[in-house]
């Protein structure tokens, strides 16, 4: 247990770099003349991501779950490549990503990195994360639960990341 605690703990500080390095990009796209989109989901999100970090310490204690090598070995390699994904995703877009969606005016849409191969790549590391992240330590009721309110996030922030995108310049 000591190791996945450490494990999330990597994991809510990679969140926190994350955060540092949307707020410079927001201040960069902003400065740009960038428009926010979505706002009103953005608070949902980073609940749900505060609550699925602490839910992921929490039900290994509270319901006794065990680590089952089987399952936690596979899991953490997902989560590790969900990492190098998203840090892909950001490093691909440079000052564009964020976590908020804002959206530069003339600016154009990024066809390069993992953006060849999917519209949304970042999300599909999210989607993997929420789901390997508890399962490294048999937390199922976690990866359960978030896996479905993220799906229904993703719902509303795909479709609003989408008509934003629509304003930008094909690649």
């Amino acid at each position: 247990m000591p190791y996945y605690v450490l494990l999330v703990l990597a994991v809510a500080a990679e969140r926190a770099a994350e955060l540092a390095v949307a707020r410079r990009n927001g201040a960069w796209t902003r400065a740009r003349a960038g428009v926010e989109h979505g706002r009103g989901h953005y608070p949902v999100m980073v609940a749900l991501h505060t609550g699925f970090l602490v839910c992921c310490l929490a039900e290994p204690v509270l319901a006794h779950r065990p680590f089952l090598p089987a399952l936690g070995w596979p899991m953490l390699a997902l989560v590790l490549l969900a990492q190098a994904l998203r840090w892909w995703c950001v490093t691909t877009l440079g000052p564009y990503w964020n976590t908020r969606v804002i959206v530069v005016p003339g600016a154009r849409l990024v066809g390069a990195g993992p953006y060849r191969y999917l519209r949304h790549p970042n999300y599909v590391a999210v989607v993997v994360e929420l789901a390997a992240l508890p399962l490294v330590h048999s937390a199922w009721l976690s990866a359960a639960v978030f896996t479905a309110a993220n799906a229904a996030l993703l719902t509303v922030r795909v479709r609003c990341e989408n008509v934003a995108l629509a304003t930008v310049a094909p690649a």
